[in-house]
């Protein structure tokens, strides 16, 4: 794992493959957090492992590690959890196995995102051997990303600000580039609610309406109330919020019974125009135009943020253009992340490999992107320390 040939140099290649032959399949760690750690302190680094707890959610290991005790501490967040393989014999390789075929490497985790925690380690690496870099790198990294989202990153940051370890700035791995490695820094996410609206109404004969009270045209009326209304047409940094109905459900098997409820679950996508409490108001507003007799759930997973452009997305942009000759887009778009979190402590950015092939089956990434992504991670910690 240490590059024999510059001692002291992590192998960013060699430890994507240790850290992919380790099966954490949230909420299983497998392994991998040891592997990280074992690689961290061999360089320097002060680990700290940390494991959570709650209510109904399994317990989940996390890992912060620092370089330094003084500041200013740039942060590199990630996670080494991933999801499950699905069908392993769709696999033309062993999911687990951090096979290199043809200058590519396979495996889950390859693009999402075990690659880029090992490029952190490798940039790292690479700055404490250049001497005296006048600050601090930590990895905020969990296993519970691709999870819940619970005993992770949201509780390593409270645990940072109850011992006082305080970061300035962060840069997230995430698989950010469409196609090519560096199109795409995110400086920002999306918002995301996820709805489950129950329409109460009395069960009846369907030859007696009258004696029933059915459900499922109030349920229609109330769905108009999200495929009718525009939320709004996006900004300068977001494009137009999306509502997206997911299922309807009213679980009657008889063409002869008006049933009791009828149900329907929904996901908006909302820029910073908009609040989950905002959101609330205006479903409710709508939906109680139609009825009162229902009941809805909301689950606000995060709000939209954004990090102005500015000194963070600057250093990899430039970072960027010195190892790839291309100028990224700053972008928004995409699902969300564990940035949701970080950006309540700090300036936040995601610049990592191509997002293609995550979650699916032959999971991959070009090896030559894992050494440029990490020359791309020395350079941003050596623009950021100079």
């Amino acid at each position: 794992m240490i590059d024999q040939a510059n001692q002291g140099i992590l192998d960013a290649v060699e430890l994507s493959q240790n850290l992919i032959r380790c099966p954490s399949v949230t909420p299983e760690d497998a392994g991998a957090l040891d592997v990280l750690r074992e690689a961290l302190e061999g360089i320097g680094f002060t680990c700290h492992d940390l494991v959570f707890s709650d209510d109904d959610t399994p317990d989940v290991r996390n890992l912060y590690a620092r370089l330094g005790t003084e500041g200013p501490n740039f942060c590199f967040g990630g996670h080494t959890d991933v999801v499950p393989v699905g069908d392993t014999a769709a696999w033309t390789v062993d999911p687990f196995g951090g096979e290199i075929i043809d200058g590519v490497l396979y495996g889950r985790g390859a693009s999402d995102m075990k690659s880029a925690v090992a490029a952190f380690a490798s940039a790292a690496s690479r700055l404490a051997s250049s001497g005296d870099f006048g600050g601090s790198v930590s990895l905020l990294i969990t296993g519970d990303e691709e999870g819940p989202a619970i005993n992770g990153t949201r509780k390593v940051l409270n645990w940072m600000a109850e011992k006082g370890e305080t970061i300035d700035v962060c840069l997230v791995g995430e698989p950010t580039n469409p196609t090519k490695l560096g199109e795409m820094i995110k400086i920002g996410r999306r918002g995301s609610m996820s709805g489950w609206l129950t329409v109460n109404g009395a069960q009846g004969h369907t030859a007696y309406p009258h004696l029933a009270d059915n459900p499922i045209p109030q349920l229609v009326q109330m769905l108009r109330h999200l495929t009718e209304h525009e939320l709004d047409q996006g900004n300068q940094h977001f494009q137009a919020s999306t509502i997206a109905l997911t299922t309807i459900d009213v679980g009657n098997p008889a063409t002869n019974i008006i049933p009791a409820q009828a149900k329907a679950t929904f996901n908006i996508r909302f820029n910073d125009i908009h609040t989950c409490a905002s959101l609330e108001k205006w479903l409710r507003d709508g939906f109680d135009v139609v009825s009162d007799n229902y009941a809805l759930k909301l689950h606000c997973s995060g709000e939209s943020f954004l990090t102005p452009p500015g000194q963070l997305s600057d250093l990899v942009s430039d970072a960027v253009r010195d190892h790839m000759g291309i100028t990224p887009e700053l972008s928004t778009t995409g699902g969300t992340s564990d940035a949701r979190f970080i950006k309540n402590f700090c300036p936040v950015a995601e610049f990592g490999l191509v997002g293609q092939t995550m979650h699916k089956v032959d999971e991959r990434v070009k090896v030559e992107d894992i050494e440029t992504l990490t020359d791309i991670y020395t350079s941003v910690l050596k623009k950021f320390f100079a």
